[in-house]
């Protein structure tokens, strides 16, 4: 192994392969009568003497190679101290020097030590330079108070960083089940060993939301406390019927419900004291806008300190914050249901075409944030054909999926009303329409006119307004897209000609329309969702078609997909007489 100076009077360690390695003890440094580092601009060890491997009863190659910060900078209840408040990190960064009387470093041992301290710049090499850290003065050993995973009591710097985790950490979601969880982790174990949850539902029933347990360092959902809770008294005088009802917020131990219970939630909660072994809880009401939401309940059972008055108002303070998250994500998830609601009373019951197989479906987006504007369509027109669509409305709220119901709407109206014209005048009409009278920005759609021939052949002649192509599969498994009749989306304001084609749906084939939401994904190409689309469809060729639509949207649909789906699908009779 080849050795080189690292700049201590002493020589640093080279790998085989010739890549600098963690710098060995030097002369300067073994000089010093204190203890001292050597760390880099990155912060880790570069170099160590034997005082402070004695001061902190670790050995040499412990202690190079490491971030000085995480590896020892402690407060004095053995945890580590946050970057931001390191004084000593500080010194490193600005490149001054600093010193201070009242810093805690790890031990080896797991005991903390308290130990004076200077960083001062230091060039330990011809090109590298970083800072050399005295740990000097009188010194204390301690073993932290809180060593069985309980964590210490919170500074008051601590308090304000949860409040400010909390109101970020709950106002980025509006899934109602992700801010409860959201709760639970930020409050425990920092706060309890346990966090329980209750929710008053709209009509004023309560239900245990989630019950979670910090375990072996671990969050573990308790599903067997969770689940419906009587109703709540109106006179009950005990904590958690006081906080539903929206009192202010109260202690508890096992001893406040041990009497005769004045209601069934007083039972409850007999019950999950004694199953979780509670010995103390603080609980406070979780308030909306208008209502009282619920509440939350925090436990602690291997903590040995109870809750008191002190801690209410921190507890009263992540509680406001849920409620206005909580309160959110309610309100966004009943807009959410209306939405969905409308627009699956909106899709059309499919029409009955003698001798033709028609079959379809309408997925919501998986994200409750995502209320799409995908539908389809299929009627019977004036003159005996049939009008196939499918369509995406730009958007996933209310919004969209009133313009859906718009679009739809008028595109009957127009493709009744102009008889056996192409299917691209009926679209160029409703282009028009979406820029002047629909509340739809943009969309993208096909329409079909679906026609049996004398010979008693069928045809499909299509347009095209910047959708996913068609897919027409046969039966020996072929299947191609239907890439002519391709024009611009609706509502782009450009006026140009829409195309029309044409084409022959052969004897038990299967026509697919389809949304984008079946093919797209944020880490994939267009072009690989339909190549991906294509040979499953394929594949599925001779499916019976309810079994052809539910395979498609289970094994092609993309998993990170964040939009909804709708699908139209018809089969051709297996012999056209």
């Amino acid at each position: 192994m080849d050795v080189a100076d690292n700049g201590l009077g002493g020589r640093a360690a080279r790998s085989d392969e010739g890549r600098p390695g963690a710098a060995r003890r030097g002369t300067v440094l073994d000089e010093l009568a204190v203890a001292a580092l050597v760390i880099d601009d990155d912060g880790l060890v570069v170099a160590a003497n034997d005082a402070v491997q004695a001061l902190l009863g670790t050995e040499h190659d412990e202690l190079v190679g490491h971030d000085a910060h995480d590896l020892l900078h402690r407060d004095e209840h053995g945890q580590t101290v946050p970057r931001t408040r390191c004084r000593l990190r500080k010194s490193l960064l600005t490149g001054r020097t600093e010193h201070g009387n009242a810093e805690w470093f790890a031990r080896k041992d797991g005991s903390v030590l308290e130990s004076s301290w200077l960083v001062t710049p230091y060039q330990y090499a011809a090109e590298a330079s970083g800072a050399l850290v005295l740990l000097y003065g009188p010194q204390r050993e301690t073993r932290p108070a809180y060593d069985a995973g309980v964590p210490p009591p919170l500074t008051e710097l601590d308090r304000l960083a949860l409040l400010a985790e909390t109101t970020t950490q709950l106002t980025s979601t509006l899934d109602v089940g992700e801010a409860l969880r959201r709760l639970a982790s930020l409050t425990v174990p920092r706060l309890a060993d346990w966090a329980v949850i209750d929710l008053v539902t709209e009509r004023g029933e309560v239900r245990r939301a989630l019950v979670m347990e910090h375990r072996d360092g671990t969050l573990v959902e308790r599903d067997d406390l969770q689940g419906p809770m009587p109703p709540v008294p109106e006179e009950s005088p005990m904590p958690l019927s006081r906080a539903l009802r929206g009192a202010a917020s109260s202690l508890a131990t096992i001893r406040t419900y041990q009497g005769p219970p004045d209601s069934g939630i007083a039972v409850e909660q007999l019950r999950l004291f004694t199953t979780t072994g509670m010995h103390s809880a603080a609980i406070a009401p979780v308030r909306g806008l208008r209502d009282v939401l619920g509440a939350l309940t925090l436990g602690r059972s291997h903590h040995p300190d109870p809750f008191t008055a002190a801690d209410l108002p921190l507890l009263e303070d992540v509680t406001r914050r849920a409620g206005l998250a909580l309160d959110n994500a309610r309100l966004y998830e009943r807009q959410r249901k209306v939405a969905e609601t409308m627009q699956r009373h909106l899709l059309p019951q499919l029409p009955t075409v003698p001798g033709m197989a028609m079959r379809a479906r309408y997925v919501p987006a998986p994200d409750a944030s995502a209320v799409g504007g995908d539908w389809y369509d299929a009627f019977a027109l004036a003159d005996g054909a049939h009008a196939l669509a499918i369509g995406d409305v730009v958007g996933h709220d209310l919004d969209a999926a009133a313009g859906m119901a718009q679009v739809r709407n008028m595109l009957r109206a127009f493709a009744w009303s102009q008889g056996q014209v192409a299917p691209s005048a009926v679209v160029t009409q409703l282009d028009e329409a979406i820029r002047h009278i629909v509340e739809a920005s943009m969309a993208t759609m096909i329409l079909g006119r679906l026609v049996r021939g004398d010979d008693t052949t069928w045809r499909l002649h299509w347009t095209n307004a910047g959708h996913p192509p068609p897919l027409l599969i046969h039966r020996d498994g072929r299947a191609r897209y239907l890439t002519d009749a391709h024009g611009l989306l609706l509502g782009t304001g450009v006026t140009r000609a829409r195309p029309d084609a044409v084409t022959v749906l052969p004897p038990h084939s299967t026509l697919l329309l389809y949304t984008d939401g079946l093919v797209e994904s944020p880490h994939r190409s267009i072009d690989d969702g339909l190549e991906r689309l294509r040979r499953h469809a394929a594949s599925l060729a001779r499916r019976p078609l309810d079994s052809f639509c539910d395979a498609l949207l289970e094994e092609v649909r993309p998993d990170d997909n964040d939009d909804d789906v709708a699908l139209l699908v018809l089969r051709t009779p297996a012999t056209q007489d």
